[in-house]
């Protein structure tokens, strides 16, 4: 009984000795192969980081409006007689654009013409009756009163037809032509819109505790969604003296060139002002850095006689402005930085650099589609 209890003794010993040596054994291959792993050259892309100027600024969105800019209406009410221009004809200072019926206002006129004639001729025949004692100058005087009286109606009647001829206040493009010939019109109808496109205000609204780093003068960079490649230049003309209550922010306006009518009233646009001097700074690319609770790094490139490895530094950031990333602190310009493979990476990795896919460097970036 003993002997055999002996026997299954040894044999479960057998047993948990092979268990734990193919255990051992197992574990030894894998800290092994993960040593080879250790020691391979990781595969990475990288960048030589470069300084550039920034100036901080504040980015906001705007407006633009017309610096001359209107719908014209007639003054008084009536019929459409005649049209004169084409939708979106560039028409000169008082240019005729629409003429409404006046034919019993021009008649009128000249009765009232002729009213004044004869009351011209009245008063120079008793001038000259006066002269000789032969009226009064109560006669005279009410002569005078009646010619200036009809002088006054033409004048009216005349203002009267010539409120009826609409004309171009200012030079501008003409948009789309809202009546027809015909038609009738209350007085303040909208007929066309015209807007001066060769200057054109920007409008926004910036934080009032930036106010006191914009001057009148002041540079803005426009960017309008219709043109992403092109950047526009405005000045700032006008700092609005009044804070609104609501948002404490302030009203700013610049006057932007458009010499090519570009642009046009009523786009918005994306407006950027610097708000302190230029910063020379150290850029990279976003995929670059590694952000993390305990702080930000990147992988530096060292070389060692034939060997390239990775050195983990850590580093301070500041704006970002697209795929860019400023960095104050912990790299120098010259310096080789991984911008991809880090995960793979540690300090002292062994690497093999392979630039030839590279992630985006772009500080505008574009939809690809545009």
């Amino acid at each position: 009984m003993i002997k055999r209890l002996l026997i299954m003794l040894v044999v479960v010993g057998l047993i948990f000795g092979g268990i734990f040596g193919f255990i051992n054994f197992k574990a030894k291959m894998i800290k092994q192969y993960m040593a080879g792993m250790g020691n391979a050259p990781q595969t990475v892309s990288t960048i030589t980081a470069t300084a550039e100027e920034w100036s901080p600024s504040l980015e906001a969105v705007g407006s633009l409006n017309a610096v001359r800019g209107a719908d014209l209406s007639a003054e008084v009410a009536g019929v459409v007689a005649e049209i004169f221009f084409q939708q979106g004809d560039e028409v000169a200072a008082g240019t005729p654009l629409v003429q409404l019926r006046a034919d019993d206002d021009v008649a009128k006129l000249k009765s009232l013409k002729a009213s004044e004639d004869l009351a011209r001729l009245t008063y120079q025949r008793n001038q000259a009756q006066f002269l000789a004692k032969a009226v009064s100058q109560q006669t005279l005087d009410t002569d005078k009163s009646n010619l200036a009286r009809v002088t006054a109606n033409v004048a009216e009647q005349q203002a009267l037809i010539n409120k009826k001829l609409i004309r171009a206040p200012f030079a501008g493009r003409l948009g789309i032509r809202r009546v027809d010939t015909g038609q009738y019109l209350d007085a303040g109808t909208a007929i066309v819109t015209l807007q001066a496109l060769d200057s054109l205000y920007v409008d926004f609204f910036v934080p009032q505790q930036i106010l006191a780093k914009i001057i009148v003068g002041q540079t803005v960079k426009v960017k309008v969604d219709a043109y992403p490649t092109q950047e526009f230049t405005a000045k700032v003309v006008v700092i609005n003296p009044k804070v609104d209550t609501n948002t404490r922010n302030v009203q700013i306006r610049a006057v932007l060139a458009n010499p090519k009518h570009q642009l046009l009233s009523g786009m918005y646009v994306n407006v950027a002002i610097a708000t302190d001097a230029a910063q020379h700074v150290i850029t990279l690319p976003n995929t670059a850095i590694s952000f993390n609770s305990y702080g930000s790094t990147v992988f530096l490139i060292e070389t060692n006689k034939d060997q390239k490895t990775a050195k983990q530094v850590f580093v301070t950031t500041g704006a970002t402005r697209g795929d860019q990333v400023a960095v104050l602190k912990g790299v120098k310009e010259g310096d080789t930085v991984v911008t991809s493979g880090q995960i793979k990476l540690r300090n002292g990795s062994p690497v093999l650099i392979n630039n030839k896919v590279q992630p985006n460097n772009d500080a505008n970036p574009q939809p690809d589609d545009l």
